[in-house]
């Protein structure tokens, strides 16, 4: 699965010398980061103008009518831009990071109800814009990262900020979690 600065997003597979499916086309705003699930049945792209747009994966395109795959849920959930998200246990309830205008820049989404009611919770942890996240299921844990170096810890069973750690002098752009979730590793622009 490819996305690109010109907004497509394209799904190629071994063996085959052209894509598969274009999920979604040229000239739309850009691409700023995909998942899959973890079933590896459902992925999800955010972009520059705030948007998350979640498909089914295995959406093949008809070669006689040219149809192209719809996302089967789009909303904007940043009014800024979206930078990053994660699927938090099941497929249906999303962290997602980026820039609003009202500093939530870290919120929490329900993709069952309609997307007026589907905001679960927002925390402010960045005020200039979070940048990457990463998700530890066994403690409940969502660690972001900011465009000021800071890293935030957040309990989801509490639906509160732990931590804010100043873990570098320019913005996170990475965090993993190593698989017995004791440790995290964060790395910055620089």
């Amino acid at each position: 699965l490819t996305g690109a600065q010109d907004g497509s997003v394209r799904m190629f597979e071994w063996g085959h010398a052209q894509q598969i499916t274009c999920f979604r086309s040229g000239g739309n705003s850009r691409v700023t980061r995909m998942r899959f699930n973890y079933q590896g049945n459902k992925f999800g792209i955010v972009d520059a103008d705030g948007y998350i747009s979640l498909y089914q994966t295995n959406w093949k395109c008809c070669p006689l009518t040219g149809t192209s795959p719809k996302p089967y849920l789009t909303w904007q959930c940043h009014n800024k831009t979206a930078n990053d998200f994660v699927f938090i246990s099941s497929s249906s309830l999303i962290a997602t990071a980026g820039l609003s205008s009202d500093n939530r820049n870290i919120c929490l989404w329900d993709t069952l109800v309609s997307p007026t009611n589907s905001l679960v919770h927002a925390f402010i942890c960045h005020d200039s814009g979070a940048t990457v996240l990463a998700y530890a299921p066994k403690h409940q844990l969502l660690l972001s990262g900011g465009r000021k170096g800071f890293t935030c810890i957040i309990d989801l069973r509490q639906k509160q900020q732990q931590q804010l750690l100043q873990s570098h002098d320019s913005p996170v752009k990475a965090i993993a979690v190593d698989p017995t979730e004791e440790y995290f590793v964060t790395g910055s622009a620089e």
